[in-house]
């Protein structure tokens, strides 16, 4: 027989799990309030070119998957511990920029008085703010100049001396001539001299033949966790290069772009094209009034606009949501991207 407390037990028990099922609105409420997953994202590249495994030792392969690993893995602890986007792209950067393997800072190619002028941009995609600076030969890491033109001037780009005077005032890390020198690149600037005195001599002069199609401009976009986007470019430009010439990589809207509302663009190749379509700004454009996603904005420019005008390289870019998508013309590209997924990719060839 139950006894009126067990009674009163049984009922209050039914009672309560009567409630718990039939309380929909209250569960619903209870699981939108876990806390979601903010996706974060780094895409890199080193350069797209005449890239072949036919053309590359074991001991250089495994050379540039692991600088590029390296440069990866900077930038992503950055923003898995909540950093920046745009300190994620300064640290993948720097660590490109400190390798003889790339042209950019170390590995910067010579211009044709066999001297390093070295160009970098970075571009802030919340504030649509940026900074960039050219012709700079002594400053260890150009992109950590770009980003303090963006945050200390009410300028986008400084040249020359100028910007290496700026840049004295911050204490920037700066190197003599004989840090930048490397025997590859010493011997590419011959070669390429060599092929044009004897190009000029047949008056036949033939600008496709006289570079090797090697570009190592390399470039960064990132995503953090508060969802926003930022881009960095840098290079030593071409071998060979005269008068001062400068290409698409520290020009805003060229080589690199960075908006919220659409996506961040960092690219390579044959810079005098990239600015003549605006490269980097054309693909957030085709995203946001043609409604483009990535993959398809980066094939219309890659291949249909920059191909027409007979020009030749690459593009990386991540967009607001976190979607990574690459393009290039070239027979391959140095790139790789790390997602917060776990997702992890290294490639060098073309596939």
């Amino acid at each position: 027989m139950i006894n009126p407390l067990q009674k009163i037990i049984t009922v209050s028990l039914s009672l309560f799990f009567f409630i718990a099922c039939n309380n929909p609105v209250k569960n619903e409420i209870e699981i939108e309030s876990l806390p979601k997953e903010i996706p974060f994202a780094l895409v890199i590249h080193g350069g797209a070119g005449t890239i072949k495994k036919e053309y590359m030792t074991p001991e250089m392969e495994t050379a540039y998957t692991n600088k590029l690993q390296e440069a990866l893995d900077a930038g992503y602890q950055v923003l898995e511990s909540g950093g920046t986007a745009i300190l994620a792209v300064k640290k993948a950067i720097n660590i490109m920029e400190d390798s003889p393997l790339f042209n950019a800072g170390k590995g910067a190619v010579f211009n044709s008085l066999g001297k390093q002028e070295m160009d970098a941009s970075i571009m802030d995609g919340k504030t649509l703010n940026a900074g960039a600076v050219t012709g700079v030969s002594h400053i260890k890491n150009p992109i950590n100049a770009a980003i303090l033109v963006k945050d200390s001037t009410r300028h986008v780009m400084l040249s020359g001396f100028g910007a290496e005077e700026f840049a004295k005032q911050y204490d920037l890390k700066f190197e003599d001539e004989s840090y930048f020198f490397t025997d590859k690149r010493y011997q590419q600037l011959l070669k390429a001299q060599g092929k044009e005195q004897a190009l000029l001599e047949i008056n036949t002069l033939n600008v496709e033949l006289i570079d090797n199609h090697q570009y190592g401009t390399v470039g960064c976009v990132a995503l953090d966790k508060d969802h926003n986007i930022a881009a960095g470019t840098s290079t030593g430009g071409m071998t060979n290069k005269k008068f001062g010439r400068i290409g698409d990589s520290p020009i805003i809207g060229a080589g690199t772009y960075a908006n919220n509302l659409t996506c961040g663009v960092s690219c390579t190749g044959t810079g005098e094209y990239f600015m003549r379509t605006l490269a980097a700004h054309e693909v957030s454009n085709l995203i946001q009034y043609k409604n483009y996603d990535l993959k398809k904005a980066l094939h219309q420019v890659i291949h249909i606009e920059i191909d027409s005008l007979g020009g030749d390289g690459g593009m990386i870019s991540l967009d607001k949501n976190g979607n990574i998508a690459w393009n290039f013309n070239t027979s391959g590209m140095y790139r790789a991207y790390k997602k917060s997924t776990g997702e992890n990719i290294v490639k060098l060839y073309e596939e």
